[in-house]
């Protein structure tokens, strides 16, 4: 199958905004990160405000839709305050998750089809708003056609259990778990949704999501900002970018 059209990447600054936190100053600026990332070709940049603000702020926020020239995917959990903010900024994008204070980082895809009827009538006045709508979900057949069924325009498949079964060796179940997200993501097509896929996605992980036609968009970040240490942030993204368009057209790095 042909691709089905230029594989997006969307940069996510939430650990700038971490290291800046953890000193409580002003530097590193997600801000500076995010522009350095849209001029090393970043698609789009992804921040995930939680409601403990353990990481990008609502100042961040505003910032972020003053600069940007690419569209903001704007991370949030299903709450009322979060919805406000939305329709306050009219971000490009926001992307519905699943968030609970203990974590350190999303644990999983939202529960959609538990959850049917107050995520509908949450999502609603965000698509009138002009925002596209994503939800974060696990390659999972009834969590999708549950977020169809809601409206969403947009499903982002959680790679993470793909990742970390790769990284500790089990490599039955990180070829099980990359299956499920390849049926998934063509079914997820089937019916009409856009496709994206993210967490946890590495250098040594990314080419077999970005092989999958059906998929027009990867979030990645934390791998990024991390690498942006040893590389810098613009070479991180360079090679990233690299891996992906070369698993896209079918040759190998």
């Amino acid at each position: 199958m042909q691709p089905l059209g230029q594989l997006r990447l969307g940069v996510n600054i939430d650990h700038v905004a971490t290291v800046r936190n953890a000193r409580g100053g002003a530097y590193p600026d997600p801000l500076r990160a995010a522009k350095l990332a849209e001029q090393a070709g970043a698609d789009g940049i992804t921040a995930h405000l939680r409601e403990d603000r353990r990481h990008i702020s609502d100042a961040d926020i505003d910032g972020l839709m003053e600069v940007l020239s690419v569209p903001l995917n704007f991370e949030m959990a299903a709450t009322d305050e979060m919805q406000k903010i939305a329709l306050r900024h009219k971000p490009h994008a926001v992307c519905v998750v699943p968030e609970k204070r203990e974590e350190r980082t999303t644990e999983g895809g939202l529960e959609v089809a538990r959850e049917e009827n107050r995520l509908a009538h949450f999502i609603a006045p965000l698509r009138e708003a002009g925002c596209r709508v994503s939800i974060f979900i696990a390659a999972d057949r009834k969590q999708i056609e549950a977020a169809a069924r809601i409206g969403a325009q947009v499903i982002e498949l959680h790679t993470g259990a793909y990742c970390d079964a790769h990284a500790e060796g089990r490599f039955d179940d990180r070829d099980a778990e990359l299956a499920a997200l390849r049926e998934m993501s063509a079914y997820a097509h089937s019916l009409g949704l856009e496709v994206h896929a993210g967490h946890g996605l590495t250098y040594d992980t990314v080419a077999p999501i970005a092989a999958f036609p059906e998929v027009m968009e990867l979030n990645i970040g934390h791998f990024i900002i991390g690498e942006a240490i040893f590389r810098g942030l613009t070479p991180a993204i360079h090679e990233m970018r690299r891996l992906m368009d070369l698993a896209r057209t079918g040759e190998t790095a």
